[in-house]
């Protein structure tokens, strides 16, 4: 059983900046890659950043130069560096984990339960 926490939403002015994380814990044998996905209602869940066990990122058009994703692989940890923030940023964001939890396991996919990010005046 793995679980995935996010921290670090809120409500934010536009032109300003949070900063997410989320913590895995649980049964974890090795994360492969890691990313922030977001949903606006009546929307599909669209893709914001990964980040591959490596380092290596994606991501959105819509994000990139704004937002910076990272993670800690030692804490399981995947952070999202937002700023200069947006309006249309507004939207629930989820984390994700693609999670090996035996050696011998197929890698299977993880995710929170949401945090609110609102940008507004």
């Amino acid at each position: 059983q793995v679980q995935l926490v996010e921290s670090g939403g809120g409500l934010v002015q536009p032109g300003g900046s949070l900063r997410l994380s989320c913590v895995a814990s649980g049964i974890i044998f090795r994360i492969n890659a890691m990313g922030w996905y977001r949903q606006v209602p009546g929307d599909q869940r669209e893709l914001v950043a990964t980040i591959t066990s490596g380092g290596s990122t994606n991501y959105a058009g819509s994000v990139k130069g704004r937002f910076t994703i990272s993670r800690d692989n030692a804490k399981n940890t995947v952070y999202l560096q937002m700023n200069s923030l947006k309006p249309e940023d507004t939207a629930v964001y989820y984390c994700n984990a693609e999670v090996v939890v035996q050696p011998w396991s197929r890698q299977s996919d993880s995710w929170g339960q949401g945090t609110q990010v609102t940008v507004s005046s």
